[in-house]
């Protein structure tokens, strides 16, 4: 069995694959192009560990024949990443909204010790952005928390 860290590559199909690379750039993914073609993107989110495969409706039907739904009215999956702080959290968002995303699709979530605000990609996909102080994320809540 291998110690290697895991990956997880989650696979979003878009409507326009240059903008959603370019979407994707701008809140800060680089496109991995050993992986990317006229009918997919590799977007690495965090190298060795977060990528986003941006694919083609017809790339996307290739892999299966389940409908693709509208994530603009229908949602199936929150995809949710950590931030270092509060004013990274702020930050994604505000890069998400200047490259065409829509902001805070979801509500705010400010409890003191955790911090989230999401977003939309182009396609309608939300991504939630949180940060969690550290002591709260190693099990050592604060006080407020505990009220």
């Amino acid at each position: 069995m291998s110690n290697a860290p895991k990956m997880i590559f989650v696979n979003l199909p878009v409507t326009d694959l240059d903008a959603s690379k370019a979407f994707y750039e701008a809140v800060g993914a680089a496109n991995n192009p050993a992986f990317t073609d006229e009918t997919a993107a590799c977007m690495v989110v965090a190298e060795g560990s977060i990528h986003v495969m941006l694919l083609t409706h017809e790339k996307w039907a290739t892999f299966t024949s389940k409908a693709i739904p509208d994530a603009r009215t229908t949602a199936q999956v929150l995809l949710c990443i950590s931030a270092d702080s509060r004013e990274d959290v702020d930050g994604l968002v505000d890069k998400a909204v200047a490259a065409g995303g829509k902001g805070d699709p979801t509500p705010t979530q400010d409890y003191g010790f955790m911090y989230g605000r999401s977003y939309e990609d182009p396609d309608g996909h939300i991504w939630e952005v949180m940060w969690m102080d550290p002591a709260a994320a190693s099990g050592e809540f604060p006080a407020e928390a505990e009220a």
